[in-house]
């Protein structure tokens, strides 16, 4: 993963990727997950996703983590709360009523300090790696969240039209990193309106990851 990379969009505010509402598949699909009031739930690469305070909303609690010291300095001015910052091994942990958020490297956040979570809903983060970290990436996530189920939206489309991030993430891939530990169950797969950045056509697919 390219820190820089995703430091310099953040100070540039070029982040296409945010989106000014909840997710709607994450708003549909949520349900699916075997969650009730209170429950925590886990979301990598977080960035200040509008996603979190729809979780809040809900009833849940969040956690996150989040390279970006500036987006979660921006989720926490956006959700009107002043975080408390401590020590979390290498990272640091911004936290409030209901939310942790943990700012570094997602691979030097441990299963210990991140603590019990209940889901995980990845949205950004394993679309934003490219293939040669994905297995290391999918690998860690489901050792420090003792292989949560989780609710995982993915792009489809010709990667030879355009580079990413966001990157295409085959159904066959899906499966080669998660079907060793989850049951791999497909819910839904929509056309991107106006295709993805407008350049090519593409689907978001969902998938439910259970325990089998």
């Amino acid at each position: 993963m390219d820190a820089n990379f995703w430091h310099n969009k953040w100070e540039k505010n070029e982040i296409a990727f945010h989106q000014n509402e909840a997710n709607p598949l994450l708003v549909k699909y949520c349900a699916e997950l075997p969650l009730r009031k209170g429950s925590r739930v886990f979301l990598p690469l977080c960035g200040k996703t509008l996603d979190m305070p729809w979780l809040l909303s809900r009833g849940f609690c969040v956690a996150g983590a989040e390279l970006s010291k500036l987006a979660v300095e921006q989720l926490f001015a956006g959700l009107g709360v002043e975080p408390k910052i401590s020590s979390a091994g290498k990272l640091e942990r911004y936290s409030a009523q209901h939310i942790d958020i943990y700012v570094g490297d997602i691979f030097d956040l441990t299963g210990d300090t991140l603590g019990v979570v209940d889901a995980i809903y990845d949205r950004a983060a394993l679309v934003a790696l490219p293939q040669t970290m994905r297995n290391r990436y999918t690998a860690h996530l489901t050792a420090i969240t003792n292989k949560a189920p989780q609710l995982l939206i993915t792009f489809e489309y010709d990667q030879s039209l355009m580079e990413g991030p966001p990157f295409s993430v085959s159904s066959e891939e899906v499966n080669q990193h998660y079907r060793g530990c989850y049951d791999v169950a497909p819910l839904a797969s929509v056309d991107v309106p106006g295709g993805l950045k407008g350049q090519c056509v593409a689907k978001e697919n969902v998938w439910l990851l259970k325990n089998g």
